[in-house]
């Protein structure tokens, strides 16, 4: 689940997809397109190169440095708009639809079970959620040859904007925005997980994350900005107070009790004294979600029905998935080049005809 499709992003969110779109013209030669209007950077007109493959079928665009071969449907990717550990994004029209879709390519997504895995298991998930506070997957770009690859490029709807620009920018949130970004995210966390999707071993890791953004959205800073794990497990204690004995059953490791145990001790701060322009309403949900214990944690359901989402709570337009998603793809004996067969049979479904 997210707000855009990819965390970590490029440019200025003043920039949109459409005042791009609008200056998109076609120079003489057919295999270069111009891309006039004024990027993040403040550079204009970039070229890029349009090579057609596999008798023109598939194209190449070499964008910054990677190299892009996808369906002829695609229109050479605007601008990349995010690149992560998993592959880089880039911004593209599908030609047939007219729609603006985020194409992300996984080089090399065989190389490693682990990796291959991820990319095979973010597909089945997707495909298996249909929700508006879900991103949508929108295409599997079919492999030219069914034996010979090792890149995939997974192609979603394109968002607008994504919280980390939002929060990067001048711009200031209001109250009423705060509450809203807060209930689009927990609408669509109660949705995944009545799917039987977490995204760790609990559904409260979740609702610990919601509370970190709805602090940060709040202040304009991260709450637990710490230089590493020992330095923001002190930064939680110190807001949220040490945890007591009772607290620590979660913890599976008897070293890892032993380790918190150790810690400097600190009381719970008054969270209306540390966050002194938050509304009452909101401070009282932020306590629930942080709380050390995940046992002791508010529910999604829970966080929901609070009255600081009151104004848009209807569990009527709450819903749920109606099928849990299935890991049985998850076969400890799974081969990379199963997986390979897994992922193209994926692209399948969406090209039957190609």
């Amino acid at each position: 689940m997210d707000l855009v499709s990819s965390r970590d992003t490029l440019g200025d969110p003043s920039t949109s997809t459409k005042a791009l779109l609008l200056g998109l013209s076609r120079s003489r030669s057919d295999h270069c397109i111009i891309m006039s209007g004024e990027s993040s950077s403040g550079s204009t007109d970039h070229c890029i190169k349009v090579v057609p493959t596999h008798g023109g079928r598939y194209v190449q665009y070499n964008v910054y440095g990677q190299l892009f071969e996808v369906s002829r449907k695609y229109v050479p990717p605007i601008r990349p708009i995010g690149r992560g550990a998993c592959g880089i994004v880039c911004a593209a029209v599908n030609s047939v639809t007219g729609e603006k879709v985020a194409i992300k390519k996984i080089g090399n997504a065989f190389d490693n079970i682990i990796d291959a895995k991820r990319t095979l298991r973010e597909i089945k998930l997707l495909r298996h959620m249909d929700h508006e506070n879900v991103i949508t997957i929108k295409d599997i770009v079919r492999p030219p040859q069914r034996d010979i690859f090792n890149d995939v490029y997974i192609v979603y709807e394109l968002m607008d904007t994504d919280l980390q620009r939002i929060l990067r920018s001048n711009q200031t949130l209001t109250s009423d925005q705060c509450r809203f970004l807060v209930y689009q995210l927990l609408r669509g966390l109660k949705y995944v997980h009545s799917a039987n999707i977490l995204h760790q071993y609990t559904a409260a890791i979740d609702i610990w994350s919601v509370g970190c953004i709805l602090g940060e959205i709040m202040t304009g800073q991260p709450l637990f900005p710490g230089k590493d794990y020992v330095h923001q497990l002190r930064l939680i204690t110190e807001l949220v107070g040490s945890p007591d004995n009772s607290s620590l059953g979660f913890l599976r490791s008897d070293n890892a009790r032993r380790y918190v145990r150790q810690l400097p001790r600190y009381p719970k701060q008054q969270f209306a004294a540390r966050f002194p322009k938050m509304p009452s309403t909101a401070i009282d949900l932020l306590e629930r979600m942080l709380v050390f214990d995940p046992n002791r944690r508010i529910s999604v359901d829970e966080a929901l029905g609070h009255a600081y989402l009151s104004p848009h709570h209807d569990v009527s337009k709450e819903p749920v998935c109606s099928t849990p998603f299935s890991f049985d793809f998850e076969h400890p004996s799974c081969t990379e080049e199963h997986i390979k067969e897994l992922i193209y049979k994926e692209s399948v479904k969406f090209n039957p005809d190609h």
